[in-house]
């Protein structure tokens, strides 16, 4: 590089220490984390498999009761495992099994591939002997879903990110300071480094010539992710929000921000106040299974309780797939809350997919009251992308 009339050379610097361990994935063994970063197939094929049953709602897979299942009446089969699972389990089409599901050759080869998949799946230690999926197989499922959420952040970007750059968390960059072991890689004052190499004569930037920037924080956010898994959002639907979920992780936790997470339907069935803990908040997206009802009211009393009540930015994110269904006054219960969530200092913002229009009033309502924004999708497309753009318009750059 040429500054001035002078030209400094820069060494290849390497990797920052700046994780903290916050992002560092556990839970599987090296040999599965290998086989999925060198992007073995039949391992990520497994990992997907076991992903695609918990979006249905299946913990397990008991090869006889799929059979009996799909002999009996294969139109419900298809509904309880979803086709994408029935393809991936039985390694035939959905509409080919349809077609051979009574000619009696047929049943004899599936039967028999169907405990030869969960017979292979027990000995490599995925299936327990009740046909459960095993913590390995959760860890497996959970890597996949980690692995791809990365890949499709880091060609693309996100919405919101661009702009977030240029307004850090962490304040504006202003004076500099010599660079010490922690400091992020990201803060590094190249012009400064380099200024301060030229004056000393060195011809190449050592790491005594590093410069730090400085910044004024501007606080923590601590922000809830509440994924509907009411009985609608099984399959496809669950899959994306999930995936959207662990974006956000992702991304708030490497700005050093806090995450929490709601997995709720008639009941709340999973809740962590917001955490730096990634690996405990992605094995709850993961594991999430749809179930039956809406209580929105009972997930924002629940969310609440689950943020700090320090003075900080605190923000809910609720994503769902129709309005409140449970209790006597879904409507009006759910407004109360909402209240009382904006008197608590939280803001709330609605991603519906898929409302109808009376849905969308009451989410245009919701947010209306808690300052928050409201966005109507027809699909999951994207979603990943509507999540970190209103994540990010907490930081104020939206």
């Amino acid at each position: 590089m040429v500054y001035g009339s002078a030209e400094v050379v820069i060494p290849e610097l390497s990797k920052g220490e700046e994780l903290e361990g916050s992002l560092k994935f556990s839970g599987a063994d090296d040999k599965l984390m290998h086989a999925v970063l060198e992007n073995d197939k039949e391992t990520i094929d497994k990992g997907s498999l076991i992903e695609g049953a918990l979006n249905q709602g299946i913990a397990a897979f008991t090869p006889e009761i799929m059979f009996e299942q799909l002999v009996k009446n294969y139109r419900q089969a298809e509904q309880i495992y979803g086709e994408k699972l029935l393809r991936q389990i039985s390694g035939y089409d959905p509409e080919y099994i349809e077609r051979n599901i009574r000619i009696p050759e047929f049943k004899n080869v599936l039967k028999d591939r169907l405990a030869e998949r969960a017979k292979k799946l027990k000995k490599e230690g995925l299936l327990d002997d009740g046909y459960a999926f095993t913590e390995k197989a959760i860890a497996l499922a959970s890597l996949v879903m980690y692995a791809e959420e990365l890949d499709n952040l880091a060609p693309k970007g996100i919405s919101g990110e661009r702009i977030y750059q240029k307004h850090s968390h962490y304040g504006e960059k202003g004076d500099t300071r010599s660079f010490r072991k922690g400091d992020r890689y990201k803060d590094i004052a190249v012009r400064a480094s380099i200024k301060k190499a030229i004056r000393r004569g060195h011809g190449v930037i050592s790491k005594d010539d590093l410069a730090t920037a400085q910044r004024q924080s501007k606080g923590h956010v601590y922000v809830i992710y509440a994924l509907d898994a009411s009985g609608s959002m099984k399959g496809k639907k669950i899959g994306a929000c999930k995936k959207a979920g662990i974006a956000l992780a992702i991304k708030a936790i490497d700005e050093r921000d806090h995450v929490g997470l709601i997995v709720f339907g008639e009941e709340i069935v999973a809740a962590i106040p917001p955490t730096r803990d990634f690996n405990m908040l992605l094995r709850q997206i993961v594991t999430a299974r749809a179930a039956r009802q809406t209580d929105i009211a009972l997930t924002i009393r629940k969310a609440i309780e689950l943020f700090p009540t320090e003075n900080a930015t605190k923000h809910l994110i609720l994503l769902t797939d129709a309005m409140p269904t449970a209790g006597k006054s879904p409507i009006k219960d759910t407004l109360d809350a909402v209240s009382q969530a904006c008197a608590a200092g939280i803001t709330l913002s609605v991603i519906g997919i898929g409302l109808d229009e009376k849905g969308e009033e009451v989410a245009e309502r919701m947010t209306e009251i808690s300052r928050g924004r409201l966005y109507t999708l027809k699909d999951t497309e994207g979603i990943s992308a509507v999540v970190l753009e209103d994540y990010y318009a907490q930081k104020g750059e939206f």
